[in-house]
């Protein structure tokens, strides 16, 4: 074998490892479009089911990125997927958000460090969801894992975004409506 070769297959595992020591940890966590499809889970309690669903849907009105129009909101989440917020611009003005199109929990073994959270799809990947902080966990339902980052609890978002993506500038907003 040539002396290049050689080099080059040293590289190409030592670039390996380093790619493998950087990546995040990940834990256990279970995520379903909706209830239903948690019901239908044979590994799932339906307590746990409803329990975290709630807790997903309680905290995604405080949680969810908000726009100061729906127009914006559909450039970042798709056409249709977009809700008015229960809440104000200082203004008086309507905000919006994107709808929960599904939530994440974490496994009935035992402690989780997964928080119940809504989950969100971006109209530039919508087929991965994504967390309220724009954390990426994956197309796949049921038993996954998720980078540790992504099973955080999701921060309240009392701001309005720019289009551009979660969080690219940001307005405080007023009280909440309702």
């Amino acid at each position: 074998m040539k002396r290049s070769k050689s080099i080059a297959l040293v590289m190409m595992g030592a670039g390996s490892l380093l790619l493998t020591a950087c990546e995040e940890p990940t834990v256990e966590a279970r995520v379903y479009d909706g209830i239903g499809q948690c019901l239908d889970d044979p590994a799932m309690d339906a307590a746990a089911c409803e329990e975290n669903f709630r807790a997903a849907q309680q905290q995604h009105a405080a949680v969810a990125p908000k726009y100061n129009d729906q127009a914006a909101c559909e450039a970042d989440f798709g056409a249709d997927q977009c809700e008015p917020a229960p809440y104000r611009t200082e203004g008086g003005g309507s905000v919006f958000m994107p709808l929960m199109m599904g939530y994440m929990m974490g496994s009935m073994m035992g402690r989780s460090s997964v928080a119940a959270q809504p989950l969100y799809r971006s109209a530039d990947d919508p087929k991965a969801y994504r967390t309220a902080d724009n954390r990426n966990v994956g197309a796949a339902t049921g038993k996954t894992t998720v980078a540790r980052s992504a099973a955080a609890s999701p921060a309240a978002k009392p701001y309005t975004v720019s289009r551009g993506g979660f969080g690219a500038s940001a307005r405080t907003l007023g009280a909440a409506s309702g």
